[in-house]
This record gives structure tokens, sequence and C-alpha cells, in this order.
């Protein structure tokens, strides 16, 4: 019986080939073609004439051992897998093997199934990964979706967005095409869903005190705590951080940390002026404008974000915690000043709370819209993923946390909001003086398609602040992006496969907010 691993080729260099017949019958029964050479440059000669996927070698052999064939087998093929066959277990021998770079080993005597198992671990391990992954997908997904389409609690979606982020961490190790886009599929069907459910339950969690946690309820339910117990704390909010985006690198604060990690839901709109304002003050975003009005007087989006410092010493003394200090703040735009900030770190030691805001990762998501060189190094998803933990290993915000760590600072960490990967745009009508976010738009008597969108004709009920009487917002929905009429395909051929925030999607609403304790 064959399989088919017909194509491949195994060479087998051993000086007693003779007794090695079982296995040879063994392993062409399983479908791969066997051939058999009796000395190091009998088995050097094969491989300079013919092309093998695998070459399992004798480690003991008369003339030239199997250490000085694997150097010279190195040497004509570097990426050709050797598994060296022994006699014995000493350690110096394996470091000399494993040093010369050996795929594994077997020590004699070895039995079929043992060879099988290496054999098939080396040429077949990707492919038994792609389809035990794709059964493990398909039992999650199936089971998740017997709960999707019944009444969705607030923890079922964190559960959503947890299986999409860590099937994208996934598929970044296997490049997995199919089951890639089988996830992508999966995903526009979560969001569906997702983007049905807030749209109907969401004004009523704005007036409801049982809500599931909102951006105004953080640092009341995961900051104020550890402060009323005298722990010294430091509080950062990455801009713009997905929760796949933050799993890619927890793995990495696990030797300083101990961790628990917790979900909310961003505010809407998912962006800076008003998720982050409600993240720093407690307060919804009308409430805001009321309390603070000097802070949305002048309709721009750069301006709104300058006064989170005072929103955080405000919001502490709401819940009785009031400093002889001020209360330490920082933003930080980009590496040279966080390097900075790094450098004085041990200025910030002597203070019982200390809050950093870290843009960089936002910059970073709206400058691939605009910069060829970014876009093409983060093409997709995976690829930022993976630019993002490259600047996270090597960012003044690790060395940031490593450093409170040691002075025995406990860490919350979190974003505002995340951002989604837009695909499609839908026209959005409105007047000169609208704001230009491509997510989300307000401005007086706004007109968009209630497909792609939600109009919010009374921002009263969405809790969010009306700046003239005839203030309208609208956000969009899923993967959609704002365009104008009259640059509609300019628009398109700029924004598609851009990451943008401010619209509803499981990706954008739904954050992880972490405790770090130091070990």
């Amino acid at each position: 019986m064959t399989t088919k691993n017909d194509s491949k080729q195994l060479l087998w260099v051993d000086d007693e080939i003779d007794s090695l017949k079982p296995h040879f019958l063994f392993l062409e029964k399983k479908g791969y073609k066997v051939t058999g050479a009796v000395s190091g440059d009998d088995g050097i000669e094969l491989i300079k004439k013919q092309n093998f996927d695998l070459v399992l070698l004798d480690e003991m052999m008369p003339g030239k051992d199997g250490l000085t064939t694997l150097e010279e087998i190195k040497e004509i093929n570097p990426h050709l897998p050797v598994v060296m066959v022994t006699k014995s277990e000493e350690e110096s021998l394996m470091d000399d093997a494993i040093g010369q770079k050996i795929d594994d080993y077997l020590v004699k005597p070895v039995n079929p199934s043992q060879v099988l198992i290496v054999v098939k671990r080396l040429l077949e391990s990707r492919k038994i990964v792609s389809n035990t992954s794709m059964k493990r997908y398909i039992q999650e997904i199936n089971k998740f979706n017997q709960r999707l389409y019944g009444p969705m609690e607030p923890s079922d979606w964190y559960e959503a967005v947890r299986i999409l982020s860590w099937w994208n961490l996934e598929l970044d190790n296997s490049n997995d095409a199919g089951l890639e886009q089988t996830l992508k599929g999966t995903r526009n069907d979560w969001n569906g869903e997702f983007t049905k459910a807030i749209v109907k339950q969401y004004t009523s969690w704005l007036h409801d005190d049982n809500r599931p946690t909102l951006s105004p309820d953080v640092v009341g339910k995961y900051v104020v705590p550890h402060l009323k117990r005298d722990e010294k704390l430091l509080f950062v909010v990455v801009d713009c951080m997905r929760l796949d985006q933050w799993m890619l690198v927890e793995p990495l604060m696990a030797d300083i940390f101990s961790i628990q990690r917790d979900y909310y839901f961003s505010l809407l709109p998912t962006a800076t002026p008003f998720a982050r304002n409600a993240l720093f003050a407690g307060m919804f975003p009308d409430d805001i404008h009321r309390t603070y009005p000097e802070i949305y007087r002048v309709q721009e989006e750069g301006s709104l974000n300058r006064h989170e410092g005072q929103l955080f010493a405000d919001n502490l003394s709401k819940h009785g915690l009031r400093y002889d200090r001020k209360v330490r703040y920082e933003k930080i735009y980009n590496n040279t000043e966080g390097e900075a900030v790094a450098k004085r770190m041990g200025d910030f030691f002597d203070s019982p709370v200390v809050a950093m805001v870290f843009n960089f990762l936002d910059i970073l998501a709206h400058g691939r819209s605009t910069n060829v060189i970014l876009k093409e190094i983060a093409g997709t998803e995976g690829a930022f993923r993976s630019l993002m933990k490259g600047w996270f290993t090597h960012s003044p915000l690790y060395t940031i946390l490593r450093g409170f760590a040691e002075r025995g600072f406990k860490v919350v960490i979190t974003s505002d909001h995340g951002s989604v990967l837009c695909k499609r745009g839908t026209m959005a009508h409105g007047k000169k003086t609208t704001s230009t976010n491509l997510r989300y738009k307000y401005g007086d008597n706004l007109n968009t398609d209630p497909k792609d969108s939600v109009l919010i004709k009374k921002p009263e009920e969405w809790r969010l602040p009306a700046f003239t009487l005839a203030t309208t917002y609208t956000l969009a929905l899923q993967d959609f992006f704002f365009v104008y009429p009259n640059n509609y395909n300019e628009m398109v051929r700029q924004f598609q496969d851009s990451f943008q925030h401010g619209g509803i999607s499981l990706e954008e609403m739904i954050v992880p907010v972490v405790t770090l304790t130091p070990r």
C-alpha cells in the first residue's frame, strides 16, 4: 500500500545496510522511496547526483565516520535534513552532532515505528499540523457558532475576539492559506452578528449601572483598587492596540510579571478624542463636554486630547485619592521621546501612581496608509503584528515596564481602542465642516448608507456631545470606511487595506486590560 509520500526520497547510510531491509520494506509500505549506501563516501556521491529529502546517517562506520560525512553533506546541501543513528548516548557525541546541525537522532537498536515518527515529523510536520489545525479550528468554531445565533452575553463576545486573535497568531506561524481564508470568512460572519448586537444593545448599556465594563469604568475598576491598597502603580495606555497584538507580546512579560488579562468595551466612536478621554475621565463624552467645555470647544480632532492628565487626576480625586504632588502623566509620541523618559525613569519611582500614553502604534497604523515603504513591509495583518512585536521588543516601553517591575510597581496596561483592516468604501455626504475620520464622522446633517453604517441623529442617546443644534454622528460597520462622492476612486485606492478605527467591529471595540504583578 502506498500513500501520497511517493515523491519523498530517503537515503540511509550504514555499513550494515543489509540488516536494515525490514526498515526499508516498512518505510516503502508507508510510501517512501529508500536508497541505501554502505559508506560515507558512497552516500556523498549519491547526494551529489540525486535529490534526497532526508538522510539517515550511521554515526559509527569504518573509513569516513558519521560526523565527517555529516560535515560534507552540509557543505553540499546545508538544508538537507539529517538524522544521526548511533549506538552511543554519550553527551559529548550528541553535542558534536547537534553542533553540526543534525535535525534529530536515534539510538540503536531502533524499531521501524521510531524511524517513521522521526521521518514524518521532519518531512510532513507542516501538513500534519495543518490537518490537525483545521480539525481543531472546525471544532472550536462550530462550538462557538452554536452560541452565536442565540442570546450573546458580553463575555461571549470577549470569547469571540479571543478565539479570532488566537487563530490569527496560530496562522502567522503556519502560513496555511486555506485556513487563513476560512478564518477571514468566520471573522466577517462574527463581525456581522456583533455589529447587529451593538446597534441594538449599546445605548441601553450607557444608561445601565449593570452594564459591561466600558471605557469610563476602567480606571475605577482596574486602577483605583490598587491605589487604595497603597500599591504603587504604573498605568499604561498603548493607543490603538488590538487584542491579537497584545497576545503576541504577552509571553515576553511572563518572566517578569504574573499576568491577569481581562477585557472591556471601548466607547463609540472608537477613537482617541472620545474613547481615551472617557477612559481617563471616568465619564461619558457628553458629561466631559458639560464639565470641561474647553476640551470640546474646538471641533478639531487633534485638539481634543490635550487634558488627559487633568482628567485622570480629577477621576482619582472623585474616588477619594488626592495626592499632595501632581499625578505623574507622560504622553509619548515616538521612540526618541520614549528613550528620554526611560533614561529619567528614576524620577517617577517616588510617585504612587504614574500614567503613560504611548502613541507609536497608532501613528504606525495610520502611517501605513500613506507610506509606501511601510505598507510594503506591513502589507498584511500578520506582517503588521510582526512589526509591532519587533517594535515592542526593542522599545522604551519594554525597558520602562522592566524598570518599574524591579521597583515593585504593579502595572495596568490597556488601550483606548483597537483598529480594523478596512476593505470596503461607502459613501458619506456632509458639509465641509464634517470631521475627517474614515471610520466615524460628526457634523451637521450627515447622510450615509444604512447598510454599511449607523447614523446617530440624537447624540444624547449615545452619550455624545452635540456641538451644534444639528450635530449628527455616523459610525462605519464591520470593515467599511467612509469616502466622499466627489473623490471616491482616489480615496478607495489610498485607504483600502488600511488600518482605521472609530467604527463598530470586534477588533476596535473589545480591548484587553491587563494587570501585571512583578514576580
